[in-house]
């Protein structure tokens, strides 16, 4: 007889599969047939199964093996997205791609991306992220991530800010909690800066998180209108309240800067409302206001404002509320750090292996050097090796262009 536990996946049977989700988000199916052909099983709790015929070595070997196979199924449970687990033997790394893993830009701050996908819909996303999303979702193996940040944060050798800015929200990851205390062990990290929009977060939640003493959150919040607030985040269910009672908590505990993006003709009126609220708080956050931008690949619900007119609105708010409202690289404390060499140039013509599905459809991912290659206009084949050129290389983010 062999029991199998796991912290990050979960079962139940339905119908004539077991059902299994990972970090609790994500999900896929192994059929019922092809288990009970190893042993008969239980499900003894959430997190554990049973096969009565087999040591315990053998079925975690063959139950492993099983759970393989059917990885290429896993699904985002909050859309039915495709998804990818990237772990340590997935031979996927976590450089070369703008959407996963880790983006270093030659600066003491580093960004993480373990998660993609979010809760919300915002109008205004600047990647079209969110519930009405088609994109592959990505999710990385919370040790992997570690490993391979302490190889860079080595390679350093100084002190950084790590910033958790994924393609989506956060706290998606069911594994935050303990990817945040982990990073606050790092001697070598002094800052943990988080993008979120709050709706995740709870009083328990920032209660737990409030042992580490280097992480602070960045907020968006777009309106104080409820309604308005509401069609901003393209949800019914997004609750204002609760956004602003967990941004009063969190800032009596951690460094919190609150970011409004301001869209001409349909926010604009909020911002001396949120100004006012986060003045009336005990603890009162860092108010950021940002423009909003136009992107290629972006929800694009308004125009952009012209920079000297944003700013001078910033500068009359400034005036008339005592308050500062622009936010500059100084204040965040952002230095040059050590170049990371690029295995590879812009031009430089190679063959990689193709090893999953990219973001958008008919996009693929190629692994060359240690470094994905992000590929458009590509028909998958786990393990093809493919020709390509190389058409973007900074900051080791890569695509690549098949040659034929």
């Amino acid at each position: 007889m062999a029991k199998l536990s796991f912290e990050t996946l979960s079962f139940k049977q339905e119908q004539d599969c077991l059902v299994i989700t990972l970090l609790q988000h994500f999900q896929t199916k192994i059929p019922l047939e092809e288990l009970n052909a190893l042993s008969p099983f239980n499900i003894i709790n959430p997190h554990t199964l049973e096969f009565t015929k087999l040591p315990q070595e053998k079925a975690q070997q063959k139950f492993l093996f099983l759970f393989e196979k059917y990885l290429p199924d896993l699904t985002t449970k909050l859309t039915g997205n495709k998804a990818i687990y990237i772990h340590k033997n997935s031979g996927i790394p976590l450089i070369g791609n703008i959407a996963f893993g880790i983006v270093y830009r030659n600066s003491s701050i580093i960004e993480i991306k373990p998660v993609t996908s979010c809760n919300l819909d915002c109008i205004y996303c600047s990647i079209s992220e969110g519930l009405s999303s088609k994109k592959t979702d990505f999710v990385i193996e919370k040790d992997y991530l570690l490993e391979e940040l302490n190889k860079l944060l080595y390679f350093i050798n100084e002190p950084v800010e790590i910033h958790v800015g994924v393609q989506g929200e956060p706290f998606l990851y069911a594994d935050m909690e303990n990817l945040l205390n982990d990073l606050n062990k790092i001697k070598q990290i002094t800052t943990i800066s988080i993008d979120t929009n709050c709706t995740l977060l709870s009083k328990d939640i920032l209660d737990r998180l409030s042992k580490n003493e280097k992480l602070q959150f960045n907020i968006s919040l777009d309106a104080l209108d409820e309604t308005l607030a509401k069609k901003i985040a393209g949800a019914k269910t997004y609750n204002l309240n609760q956004v602003k009672e967990q941004i009063s908590y969190a800032a009596e505990k951690f460094k919190v800067i609150v970011a409004p993006v301001l869209m001409t003709k349909i926010n604009e009126q909020e911002m001396e409302k949120i100004i006012l609220f986060i003045k009336s708080l005990n603890h009162q956050p860092t108010l950021g206001i940002q423009n909003f931008l136009i992107y290629k690949t972006g929800r694009n619900p308004a125009k952009s404002l012209p920079w000297p007119e944003f700013y001078t609105l910033l500068d009359q708010l400034e005036k008339k509320h005592h308050i500062k409202l622009k936010l500059s690289k100084e204040d965040f404390s952002i230095r040059k750090t050590k170049d990371l060499p690029k295995p590879f140039k812009e031009g430089d013509i190679l063959t990689a292996t193709l090893k999953c599905p990219d973001r958008f459809p008919n996009t693929c991912i190629a692994v060359a050097k240690n470094r994905d290659i992000s590929i458009p206009n590509c028909m998958f084949q786990k393990e093809k090796k493919v020709k390509i050129k190389i058409g973007r290389d900074k900051h080791n983010i890569f695509t690549g262009n098949i040659i034929k």
